[in-house]
C-alpha cells in the first residue's frame, strides 16, 4: 500500500494567510458578485472561486503562478494547490 503524501507546495507552508476582508478584491472594484472566496498563500490576496462568474482566484494563479490558496469561507479549513491539483486540511 502506498503512503499518501501532500505535495511540496502544501508541505512548505509554515503559516496560513487569512482574508483581510471578506470580499473578492477584484469583483469589488467592478461591482460584480462572487460565490466563495479563496486567499492566496503567497501574497494574501483574496479572490473569488471557480463557481463565481469571474474566477479571479484561478486567473490570479495563471498570471502569478502562486500555487496555493485556502478557502476563506467561514468554518472551512482547507488548502488547494493549483499546480498539483491537491487539497489538504489544516
Amino acid at each position: 500500500m502506498l503512503k499518501k503524501t501532500i505535495c511540496d507546495h502544501l508541505a512548505s507552508l509554515t503559516e496560513i494567510r487569512t482574508a483581510r476582508e471578506y470580499v473578492c478584491e477584484e469583483c469589488i472594484k467592478t461591482g460584480d458578485s462572487w460565490v466563495h472566496l479563496r486567499t492566496c498563500q503567497t501574497c494574501g490576496t483574496t479572490l473569488c472561486c471557480d463557481s463565481s462568474p469571474n474566477k479571479h482566484a484561478t486567473k490570479h494563479f495563471l498570471a502569478s503562478e502562486h500555487p496555493v490558496v485556502i478557502s476563506s469561507e467561514p468554518g472551512e479549513r482547507w488548502l488547494w494547490c493549483f499546480v498539483d491539483e491537491q487539497m489538504a486540511g489544516y
